[in-house]
């Protein structure tokens, strides 16, 4: 019997949960933001987050369509596998576990540190204690995770109207500026960085394509992704906005840099009672739930390759005799990855925002946003076989196109302004390795799938193709009486 996920088990709400919870507005609000303007120091990021959302939207239409298409877990590798051919797929794949890896396990130095802020003690040691926490729930089916995601997005969301109403109802030069949505705002320097931040800011915005063989609906998952991407964009533009406005448009990059600022709580405070303590709360909630979403989809990535024969068969384990699941193997593979990766920065003195945070998480999102770019190019070449009967101009053409043009400009400017998201020294040469990392990862890839190609054809021949028909794996069924 062929193993398989617990099909038809996902709402059309759970993955659009899944995929605005991996991108976390709470984490983007007291860090993107802030941390954007302070390095930028430009005064049209309201302006820049709509324009990058509205190119990611158009990215995430190609890809979603042929996630929908292709039914696969992991979805990139199986995308370009049908798209461009199973070596593409095999790159892909592996490039997709580093880059879903990196941002997951950046999130630990993340909270790490937080919490270590709040409460002293090593930030390794409550990035541990998450390791444990996050590996519990990723052997669980995908409900009960959703569930936990739900709860913490719906206080994220509160807490940001919250934070958008006090910086709009009393604004700093009594009345309200809309320098932050003009656009000669965009011809300054700073501008490309505040660009990468931005993508960066929309990264994991992917994650329901990986749970399209979960899912009641397998159409939901376009709605899913385009819809997080829109309200997010949305979201981000209004609290860049309501920040600017609070401290002065003139001024917010330099309180922002300012560490006694105290951004973005100190606006909070105008609304008194507890909405401080309870947005700190809700920030460590959201980091958690974020590295979550991100876990459950490096252990699908696994579980999908591995079912196939690409990754050792072994790790396809499931957690349920009736071999209809959670990716157990997948999911025991990311909890020690990331156990390893963080005790190895913590034993090599690593700063975890400087270095754990700041670094990982820009390689993870320059990896996505070239599988997005390459997902959309895939589109494009897709067969009328792979389409399907009722394939739209829109979906399989204009907005793959569109978004492939868009989505290379983003690439570029995110690659020559590394530096930014990174904080190096100008002219140095160390960001540039976040592209040869990936390039490097992409030709192993392509090399293993070489290796298969030639003595394992039959494991070559179903790369990207090993999703179970509808009826060879019984879907578990509840009876209420």
């Amino acid at each position: 019997m062929q193993v398989a996920l617990a099909r038809r088990t996902l709402s059309p709400a759970g993955l659009w949960v899944s995929g605005a919870a991996a991108s976390a507005p709470m984490v983007v609000l007291a860090g993107g933001i802030v941390a954007t303007y302070a390095t930028t120091r430009i005064t049209a990021l309201p302006l820049v987050f709509v324009l990058v959302a509205g190119v990611v939207a158009l990215l995430a239409v190609g890809y979603t369509a042929m996630a929908r298409q292709v039914g696969h877990p992991a979805a990139y590798y199986s995308i370009l596998a049908h798209g461009l051919g199973r070596g593409w797929g095999v790159a892909a794949g592996l490039v997709a576990l580093v880059a879903y890896n990196c941002i997951q396990i950046s999130l630990y130095g993340l909270l790490g540190a937080t919490l270590a802020g709040q409460f002293g003690g090593a930030w390794w040691v409550w990035a541990g204690l998450a390791v444990a926490v996050v590996g519990a729930f990723g052997v669980r089916a995908i409900v009960l995770s959703t569930r936990v995601l739900t709860g913490v997005l719906v206080a994220s969301l509160l807490v940001v109207a919250a934070f958008i109403v006090a910086g709009v109802g009393q604004p700093a030069n009594g009345g309200l500026s809309w320098a932050g949505f003009d656009a000669s705002g965009l011809t300054v320097g700073g501008v490309g960085g505040a660009v990468a931040f931005c993508v960066a800011a929309f990264m994991g915005i992917d994650a329901p394509g990986s749970m399209v063989e979960e899912a009641v609906d397998r159409r939901s998952v376009g709605r899913a992704a385009v819809g997080a991407v829109l309200v997010l964009g949305g979201v981000y533009a209004l609290a860049a906005w309501a920040m600017s406005v609070a401290v002065g448009p003139p001024l917010v990059g330099e309180v922002a840099a300012d560490p006694t600022g105290g951004l973005p709580f100190s606006i909070l405070e105008r609304l008194g009672g507890g909405w401080v303590p309870a947005a700190e709360l809700v920030l460590v909630l959201a980091i958690v739930t974020s590295k979550l979403v991100f876990h459950n989809v490096v252990a699908r990535y696994v579980f999908g390759m591995a079912r196939e024969g690409v990754l050792p068969a072994g790790l396809a384990r499931t957690g349920s005799t009736t071999r209809v699941s959670a990716p157990r193997g997948g999911s025991l593979v990311q909890t020690v990855i990331a156990a390893v990766v963080v005790g190895a920065f913590a034993l090599g003195g690593a700063d975890p925002i400087a270095v754990v945070f700041t670094w990982l998480s820009a390689l993870g999102a320059m990896g996505l946003l070239c599988l997005l770019l390459a997902a959309s190019v895939a589109a494009l070449t897709a067969s009328a076989d792979l389409r399907g009967p009722r394939a739209g101009v829109w979906e399989w053409r204009i907005a793959p196109a569109l978004g492939v043009a868009g989505g290379l400009i983003l690439l570029g400017v995110m690659v020559g302004n590394a530096g930014s998201l990174l904080g190096a020294a100008p002219g140095s040469l160390y960001p540039l390795l976040l592209p040869v990392i990936l390039v490097a990862f992409a030709v192993a890839g392509a090399v293993w799938a070489a290796h298969l190609r030639q003595a394992r054809p039959e494991v070559y021949a179903g790369i990207g193709r090993g999703t179970p028909k509808t009826n060879a794996v019984p879907d578990a069924i509840s009876v209420s009486i």
